[in-house]
């Protein structure tokens, strides 16, 4: 088997990296290679790069997903989070080969408190939302067999993220002031690179597995519930921290304007991918303990 990589070094595309491994010979590409185009604001450079290689299977893990920055460059995004990927399913259709592609939760309004289903009504809030749901579609209207998988709230131990963020602040700060009202559940990008491996090698055995997932860690919790979790951990691990466990003061998202809308909603519902692939989730705090226990050694 053969797989196509895009987006190679962003968190979710460099966990990718060891879990396709195993699979088949892997081309390798993020918006700088050289003899081969990466680059999704090239749409014609990424129609021949598929051509040239002709794989069994494209994982694309490139995005714009500077969700405030898009809402001043909407065009960009299109052309990244929604044209791009059209292209590559027209290519997988003329290939007959399958495309794997990651989307949002940003393309619901994340009203109520129930977990999203697949088949509920979208209604995204923010160009990047609207443009991740434009690419799904583009997706499903291609023909091509795929693999689409809707997550939320994702990080790594590689790059920033928001729990690197709340103990950079932990040591600086008195306080601090954390949004309560967006539920969700933090995803690590282990998980979605591990459960790609596995949903690409039984797809590849039953083409019926065509189609769109939710794929979240399990639980759910508030970015307020989150940092709080983050923060004892370290605490527990002998980190020196200014902030007190007290002074971690839960806000509404209206104290933190931004220029795109959040959904308050982020719950994602993922009994089809569990029952489809045979899967158990692990529990958010499970990977998020992992990550930190990375992190934390590689600052000592």
């Amino acid at each position: 088997m053969k797989i196509l990589l895009l987006g190679k070094n962003g968190q979710v595309g460099w966990e990718l990296q060891r879990s396709l491994a195993p699979l088949g010979e892997l081309v390798m590409l993020d918006a700088n290679s050289k003899d081969l185009c990466g680059d999704f604001t090239n749409l014609n450079g990424i129609a021949g790069t598929v051509r040239a290689v002709a794989p069994d299977v494209i994982v694309n893990a490139a995005a714009h997903t500077a969700v405030d920055k898009a809402e001043s460059e909407p065009e960009l995004v299109r052309t990244v989070n929604a044209q791009a990927p059209a292209v590559l399913a027209q290519e997988a259709a003329r290939l007959n080969a399958w495309l794997v592609h990651y989307s949002t939760d940003y393309v619901f309004d994340g009203a109520g408190d129930k977990p999203w289903t697949e088949a509920d009504p979208t209604g995204p809030l923010s160009v990047y939302g609207a443009t991740k749901l434009e690419g799904e579609q583009f997706i499903r209207q291609s023909g091509c067999k795929h693999l689409i998988f809707r997550t939320s709230w994702v990080y790594g131990a590689r790059g920033g993220n928001f729990a690197k963020t709340m103990l950079r602040l932990a040591q600086e700060r008195d306080s601090l002031k954390v949004i309560d009202d967006q539920i969700g559940a933090p995803t690590g990008a282990d998980l979605l690179a591990d459960v790609t491996a596995h949903a690409i090698r039984a797809a590849r055995q039953n083409p019926e597995f065509s189609g769109l997932y939710h794929l979240t860690a399990r639980g759910e919790t508030s970015w307020h519930g989150y940092a709080g979790f983050v923060l004892d951990y370290a605490r527990r691990a002998g980190i020196q921290l200014k902030v007190a466990p007290d002074a971690i003061q839960p806000v509404p998202t209206s104290a933190f304007p931004t220029p795109a809308g959040r959904p308050h909603n982020s719950r994602l519902n993922t009994i089809k991918l569990r029952t489809a692939f045979d899967l158990h989730l692990p529990h958010w705090q499970a990977g998020v303990e992992r990550m930190l226990t990375e992190v934390l050694e590689s600052d000592k």
